[in-house]
């Protein structure tokens, strides 16, 4: 059995059955047998945050919901937990605090487990927090400071369904572009994918397709130059780069991650 495919989300996705993008979670997770799982440990409203998913996966036609209220390791390293997981169809993991989602889950009997049944087909979900955490690597700290001439993007650790690649979410919307371009330009191996709200993509066989509302920004530094960042008269920092390639996708288009190009429709690689 091939891996399973992974909807990551730019967060604010539209929590309604006419929202395209939790739709076709619902969609993905009922080719398989069992039950939906949500994962809410990144944020610090767990019970709300799931009354919305809840309710809308309820609106789709989703009977059975298993909520995984996993709010410190030890909670995570249950020898139960992985019987939990393999009797799922599909797992969705909130949005929230990254951080703390990696600091709860990562290396623990919960986070093999997701690994080693995601390997055997399990759908994955994730929005927001949810979403950067799926790659090897993701943006813990944003702030760009004049350092030895070398920005400082703090990089973690996330769950590492997805290799060489960082994902940022709230992409458009909360301006990220500078703070993704920032991480890559110090990573010149790594794919940078920024992620609009109510926006998704579906990653499958080293490629994915974009859905839902806006826009996904694909940042590939492979042959680029980092020359300097200067500190300017307002105490702004400013970056010289070069040979940078920039990718910007909408609705319906994909994406080849082994050979960082569009896939135009109507072809197929």
């Amino acid at each position: 059995m091939s891996v399973g495919e992974l909807l990551i989300i730019g967060g604010a996705e539209k929590k309604c059955p006419q929202g395209d993008v939790l739709h076709l979670f619902v969609d993905l997770a009922k080719g398989r047998s069992g039950a939906i799982g949500i994962i809410p440990t990144a944020s610090e409203i767990p019970e709300e945050v799931c009354e919305d998913y809840i309710r809308t996966f309820h609106q789709l036609g989703v009977k059975d919901i298993d909520i995984l209220s996993i709010t410190n390791r030890a909670e995570a390293d249950s020898p139960q937990i992985r019987t939990r997981i393999e009797s799922l169809a599909a797992v969705f993991i909130t949005g929230g605090d990254q951080s703390r989602l990696a600091s709860i889950i990562r290396g623990t009997v919960l986070h093999d487990a997701l690994m080693e049944t995601w390997r055997d087909g399990l759908i994955l979900g994730g929005t927001s927090a949810g979403a950067s955490i799926m790659a090897h690597q993701m943006i813990v700290a944003a702030d760009t400071k004049l350092d030895d001439d070398k920005l400082k993007v703090k990089l973690g650790a996330g769950f590492g369904f997805l290799d060489k690649i960082i994902i940022d979410q709230h992409f458009s919307q909360r301006g990220r572009f500078d703070r993704l371009l920032s991480a890559i330009a110090e990573n010149k191996d790594i794919i940078g994918i920024g992620i609009d709200e109510n926006t998704a993509i579906l990653v499958k066989n080293d490629q994915f397709k974009v859905y839902g509302e806006h826009q996904v920004l694909v940042i590939d530094g492979r042959n680029s130059d980092f020359i300097e960042i200067i500190a300017s008269e307002n105490g702004s920092e400013e970056l010289t780069i070069s040979n940078f390639i920039l990718h910007t996708l909408t609705k319906g288009y994909n994406f080849d991650l082994v050979n960082r190009q569009l896939i135009k429709k109507g072809k197929k690689k």
